[in-house]
């Protein structure tokens, strides 16, 4: 007697409790694309800023030695 009154607990808080959410395997496979695009961008966009410092430096040394 005391096993359905205890099942029927069991089940009414399964019920009530929130489910951990995973995220869609489509809308986990665009956020890792996300991700992995916003990472190579940065990394693209730190190695622009060296080589232009680099040939700025070396116009600089080309001005200095003409005058």
């Amino acid at each position: 007697m005391r096993t359905p009154l205890f099942m029927a607990a069991l089940f009414t808080i399964a019920k009530t409790q929130k489910q951990p959410k995973c995220p869609p395997t489509d809308e986990w496979i665009k956020m890792m694309w996300y991700i992995y695009t916003m990472e190579y961008y940065s990394a693209i966009k730190k190695n622009e800023i060296m080589p232009s410092v680099a040939s700025w430096m070396d116009l600089e040394t080309l001005i200095v030695s003409e005058v």
